[in-house]
């Protein structure tokens, strides 16, 4: 019988070459010869517990994935993988929590490795009026919620930019990881319907932004609502579960948007 699981060398070489460094490159960032990453890379020689990671975080390799590099070279998994449920993560939740809370009145959420909601301040709730109930039972996938012609497709009014957008990102996550889920949901979003009526993506040169930030248009009940989003990681989080979420966070990118927000808040607050 023989073992068809990858080797640590199969997996560094499968990451370097995904980072499009050489073992030169690789080698010169990581303070070794290029030669003994060679061995390592074939398999003539058996690196280190503590050349594992130090070539895992010169590869930017995340943390679950470094824990698999460890197994596969013989040693056990440093980084703990605890749900964000779990009692001990309770510290995490509260400034998860703190974050989402401190953005409003405007509409945050939390988002683990696969796009599946975790956590929203209540002004998301004011954008998803509408959407079929089905998408928004758990787990819900925010992108698949934002792309699909029951969820939000419909009320977006740039949404081939939106699309291109968010397919280009997840394309590079993809890329970058090789994540199967993320592989599978990728393809579903292609095969989702462009709604009907949808209007041509703008010339580059009449972009807000320079380019830079992409607005996402929705129509809403409260009129046309224009936001740009940023993206904020817990780069220095040691759990795995922790270092997986994203905060998506979404700011008015208009005087109308931002006074509309404010009046939902308000009357969120006083009821």
């Amino acid at each position: 019988m023989t073992n068809s699981d990858p080797s640590v060398g199969d997996l560094l070489r499968e990451w370097r070459q995904r980072r499009h460094l050489s073992q030169l490159g690789l080698a010169s960032d990581a303070e070794i010869s290029q030669r003994h990453l060679s061995f390592v890379e074939s398999g003539r020689s058996a690196p280190s517990r503590a050349m594992v990671l130090r070539l895992a975080e010169q590869l930017e390799i995340p943390l679950r994935e470094r824990n698999a590099l460890l197994v596969a070279a013989g040693f056990a998994p440093v980084y703990p993988n605890r749900p964000l449920d779990d009692p001990g993560m309770e510290a995490a939740r509260d400034a998860i929590g703190l974050i989402l809370q401190g953005h409003e009145p405007n509409p945050a959420l939390a988002i683990d490795r696969h796009w599946t909601l975790v956590s929203a301040n209540r002004a998301v709730a004011h954008l998803l009026a509408g959407v079929d109930a089905d998408l928004l039972q758990p787990p819900v996938n925010v992108l698949r919620l934002s792309l699909h012609p029951r969820g939000l497709a419909p009320r977006i009014g740039n949404y081939r930019e939106w699309r291109a957008h968010v397919i280009g990102r997840l394309a590079r996550q993809v890329d970058n990881s090789a994540d199967p889920v993320l592989t599978g949901l990728l393809a579903d979003l292609k095969a989702l319907p462009v709604p009907p009526g949808a209007r041509p993506c703008r010339p580059r040169g009449d972009r807000a932004f320079g380019g830079v930030a992409v607005h996402l248009d929705l129509a809403t009940e409260h009129g046309t609502l224009s936001f740009i989003s940023t993206t904020t990681i817990f780069g220095t989080a040691l759990e795995i579960s922790l270092s997986e979420i994203a905060i998506e966070s979404f700011f008015p990118a208009d005087r109308v948007t931002a006074m509309a927000m404010r009046q939902l808040n308000e009357g969120d607050v006083s009821a």
